[in-house]
């Protein structure tokens, strides 16, 4: 049965407490997700879904990051299953000749050491999304996230300073606790979870390539309705013409130039090989 404790506050004030006990007991009859959106943080993934939400043939989850495979896996499958439609809807779709696909979007999940090999045992034939920003604005904008919750008290040059000191030991202590939860790691990793390469690595340990699909953020802002063709055609979702929505990007201060080149210098090398990887080039690494 879900707890409304792991729901967002936001949600917890839209739902009835009847609507957890109600998919709890029918958690046995729901779908698990056709696909994940398993990343970057800050790299667009809550415009990316809402605008996949929107397709007549996907079914949302109950809310948009479930946190299943990283944080929450203890709950177990049927905890998990009560976030996303039931099967005989799948069925009416069917019989109108239409699919009908479930997923959600959990941003963690790239990061997340544990999370690859979860989802593999779980989800084997799931596709994967995901976003790539550039390291260097996306570590400032999760910068911004964690001072508008709260959760991040020091300057940004500072916290890069102490980020290090900060991470220090907790991916052991994740990998060595199958139910550890490092509020350090989710929150304070702003180089450490721009290091794409190792990350999306670690997936593909665990998944085939062709289950994987890569999206520049940036080319996403861009052109979002080619962009969002791209991934209708990879869940082989029917040709449809959204109603785009407008991304939350919520204002904040220019980031001081000195950090800014510091930041590019320092993920230079670990761009170049993501590059090698994807076998492709961003033009995250040109002069301003």
């Amino acid at each position: 049965m879900i707890d409304p404790t792991t729901i967002p506050r936001g949600l917890r004030r839209t739902i009835k407490p009847a609507v957890y006990t109600y998919r709890g007991l029918t958690a046995g009859l729901r779908l698990l997700p056709d696909f994940l959106i398993i990343g970057a943080q800050r790299a667009g993934t809550t415009y990316l879904y809402n605008n996949l939400a929107a397709h007549p043939c996907v079914a949302p989850a109950l809310t948009k990051e479930v946190h299943f495979f990283d944080v929450w896996f203890a709950r177990g499958l049927g905890w998990y299953r009560s976030f996303f439609a039931l099967q005989v809807q799948r069925r009416i779709w069917q019989a109108r000749g239409r699919p009908l696909l479930v997923g959600e979007a959990s941003p963690y999940y790239l990061f997340h050491p544990h999370a690859p090999r979860r989802a593999a045992a779980t989800l084997p034939h799931a596709k994967l999304i995901v976003l790539l920003r550039n390291p260097v604005d996306r570590a400032y904008s999760q910068y911004q996230h964690s001072r508008r919750r709260g959760a991040e008290h020091l300057a940004f040059a500072q916290a890069l300073a102490q980020e290090e000191a900060r991470l220090a030991g907790e991916e052991a202590r994740l990998l060595a606790d199958e139910q550890y939860i490092s509020d350090n790691h989710q929150n304070f990793s702003y180089q450490a979870r721009g290091l794409y390469a190792g990350q999306i690595t670690r997936w593909l340990n665990y998944f085939p390539r062709e289950q994987l699909l890569v999206i520049q953020s940036e080319l996403l802002y861009a052109d979002p309705a080619q962009q969002l063709a791209r991934v209708f055609a990879f869940l082989e979702l029917p040709r449809w013409q959204p109603r785009l929505l407008r991304p939350d990007s919520p204002p904040y201060i220019t980031m001081a130039p000195e950090t800014r080149r510091t930041l590019r210098a320092f993920f230079a090398p670990h761009n170049a090989q993501l590059y090698a990887l994807l076998e492709t080039q961003f033009d995250w690494d040109e002069k301003e």
